[in-house]
């Protein structure tokens, strides 16, 4: 498992400890974490702060050039509003950590040149797996089917 990933999942840990979905992304330029995030869904009453997302938005401002040369860490396949926002800034490769709970819209991402690989975490299918069976009503408002 790579740092990069490992971010993502302490960020995922942070959400869960903050009584969210164990969700985390970090968004990468070169060899530095330039945003991270997590699901703050809960936390702040939001219905577009997925992890892809809040680390986006900590990304902060950045030229399309730098959103070009940057890899999306996430611990769970993302969504389709995450996998818009990753076409919509020109972020060429998306390492997922896991598949299994939730499959995204990885076949649109892949469509569009966007690279794609899932890593199958363990720690990351536990962390998703564990949240969905203690927390179904809260996964189901969501993504969840």
């Amino acid at each position: 498992m790579t740092a990069f990933l490992k971010a993502a999942i302490a960020e995922a840990r942070l959400g869960l400890s903050e009584g969210g979905i164990p969700i985390g992304a970090v968004l990468v330029h070169g060899d530095s974490i330039v945003g991270r995030g997590h699901n703050r869904r809960v936390q702040n009453g939001s219905v577009v702060l997925h992890g892809e997302m809040d680390a986006l938005e900590n990304a902060g401002r950045r030229s399309s050039l730098t959103y070009r040369e940057c890899v999306m860490y996430t611990t769970l396949s993302p969504c389709a509003m995450c996998s818009g926002a990753i076409l919509l800034y020109g972020i060429p490769r998306v390492i997922v950590g896991e598949n299994r709970t939730f499959r995204g819209d990885e076949e649109l991402l892949r469509s569009r040149g966007v690279s794609v690989e899932i890593v199958q975490d363990a720690e990351c299918i536990r962390l998703m797996t564990t949240f969905i069976e203690e927390h179904p009503d809260l996964w189901n408002e969501d993504i969840g089917k």
